[in-house]
């Protein structure tokens, strides 16, 4: 099994231990549960894993653990102690050795000082170009997805099950992006209710079938929030884009779906690089 197009055979086994992760992110998580699920060895199983996701598992658990963590230091009062805890670290001192390893600065600094503290600030006339926001006339925009209902902060998991699936059947193409598309506000949706999709964007010659979806984009003219950050920081920055600057703006939204697009992967740059375009749909040309 050493050519991509074997690792098909194990999409079933992928999308179980994908689940299974994120179902016990809580556990303490070994080599021998996960190959249980996969119902392979131990040493097979991971090379299969590593070969398609392009990271170790321990990898996954560490970026998923700290990507949770820095969401309830950004959207919660929760103690920094219980943070740790909560991401399974002994004690403050290692969780805090980890969190700044990665994300550049301290749980206590990251939570009064990170990137979606900017957000908080009041908005003025003129203050677009603090923030990025730039304008761009879009042509239609094809997409694969798989649907995610529940918290925006798990729509990872469906990202994960589509790009195992992608890239074990080797249909992985140059220009695909991954994209995200959030259907519900969670400030007035019940968490396990809110409706979104993981997406990549694909050509014409990109055959779409089950499990995946296809949806499209429409032609249009898009306001461009580009974040940098964590994406625990997402929901300031929403409430900034939809509230602050639009209101002064004098724009008009558009009677079709807001989207994200991913211009870098969580698995290859620090978690305080990661940037995210949101495209606020307008009135107009």
């Amino acid at each position: 099994m050493t050519e991509e197009r074997d690792w098909a055979r194990y999409q079933d086994r992928l999308s179980r231990v994908t689940d299974y992760i994120y179902a016990h992110l809580d556990e303490e998580l070994n080599f021998e549960q996960l190959a249980d699920v996969a119902c392979l060895s131990p040493w097979h199983w991971h090379r299969v894993y590593r070969g398609v996701f392009g990271e170790t598992v321990t990898s996954t658990v560490r970026r998923l653990r700290l990507h949770r963590a820095a969401g309830q230091l950004a959207n919660t009062d929760l103690p920094v102690a219980e943070v740790a805890k909560r991401a399974s670290y002994p004690n403050v001192q290692s969780f805090t050795r980890v969190f700044k390893a990665q994300l550049g600065m301290a749980p206590a600094a990251y939570r009064a000082g990170g990137s979606h503290t900017k957000f908080e600030q009041k908005f003025s006339i003129g203050d677009e170009k603090l923030y990025d926001v730039a304008f761009k006339k879009s042509g239609d925009i094809r997409l694969a997805g798989i649907a995610h209902q529940g918290d925006y902060m798990e729509v990872g998991k469906a990202f994960e099950t589509l790009l195992g699936l992608v890239y074990s059947q080797n249909r992985f193409q140059p220009g695909m992006q991954m994209a995200g598309m959030y259907f519900d506000d969670p400030d007035i949706v019940p968490v396990d209710k809110l409706r979104s999709m993981a997406c990549l964007t694909v050509p014409e010659s990109f055959e779409v079938t089950a499990p995946l979806q296809e949806t499209r984009l429409t032609a249009g003219l898009y306001a461009i929030l580009t974040h940098k950050g964590p994406y625990a920081d997402m929901p300031k920055a929403y409430r900034w884009f939809f509230g602050d600057w639009l209101a002064t703006s004098e724009k008009e939204l558009a009677d079709k779906p807001s989207f994200e697009l991913y211009l870098n992967n969580p698995r290859e740059v620090a978690p305080s690089e990661l940037l995210t375009e949101i495209w606020m749909p307008l009135e107009g040309e």
